[in-house]
């Protein structure tokens, strides 16, 4: 985990970077650093930037799956943005099970922008934040997971792309 500094230095993110990113480009044009946490059942949480803009909530994001990428401003809560990465978010052990906000400035005077040392405290505080449950029906999941699987059978080296939400993606 590394600070903005030093993910400019080595040209590459993984999602809490990118949405910490986002945080130091966006603060300075007056957005507040909020991150959403998605805890994953298989314990691989996704991390986003959101923000709010004319009352409606979206998101940043980056991913190795594009289905996990940013969402336009176009939520009415959090609750509904989170529910807009719940289809992509399933692959072979993936889903969500809630979901967490937090500011940047609650971790006081600790040094998120810019700091060489390792960023592991960002990933300590998503952690302990509470966590609204998400509740998803066990047959949607099942339907989901088959629909997955049988895409990586056919493509296996393609992330998949059939969501009925793209049109709300910034990608």
């Amino acid at each position: 985990m590394r600070s903005f500094r030093e993910m400019l230095k080595h040209n590459e993110v993984h999602c809490l970077e990118a949405a910490v990113g986002a945080a130091v480009i966006l603060e300075q044009h007056g957005y507040p650093p909020l991150l959403l946490d998605l805890e994953s059942q298989d314990l691989l949480d996704h991390v986003v930037f959101v923000f709010q803009q004319r009352g409606r909530w979206g998101s940043i994001a980056r991913s190795r799956d594009r289905g996990l990428h940013g969402r336009k401003p176009v939520f009415r809560s959090i609750r509904d943005l989170v529910w807009s990465y719940f289809d992509p978010y399933v692959d072979f052990t993936g889903r969500i099970k809630g979901y967490g906000v937090t500011s940047l400035y609650e971790l006081g005077k600790y040094d998120w922008r810019f700091s060489p040392r390792k960023m592991t405290r960002i990933e300590d505080h998503l952690r302990a934040i509470p966590h609204k449950r998400l509740v998803s029906s066990d047959k949607r999941y099942a339907k989901l997971l088959e629909r997955y699987q049988n895409y990586k059978k056919k493509y296996p080296d393609r992330s998949p792309s059939y969501y009925d939400s793209r049109r709300v993606w910034l990608v």
